[in-house]
């Protein structure tokens, strides 16, 4: 049982380090353009796949 002092803590802080690391994504606006995403995805206009 004493491990859970020391688990505990550590999960704390790295769902701190998540939360914190989500929130500068959220603020440095990385999700503003999901529709713009998708639709890139399917166009042909960058493909990479060599023309034999």
């Amino acid at each position: 049982m004493q491990v859970l002092s020391y688990l505990i803590p550590i999960s704390l802080f790295l769902g701190g380090v998540g939360l914190v690391g989500f929130l500068y994504t959220v603020r440095s606006n990385q999700y503003d353009d999901p529709e713009g995403d998708a639709q890139r995805i399917l166009s042909g206009q960058y493909d990479d796949k060599p023309k034999v």
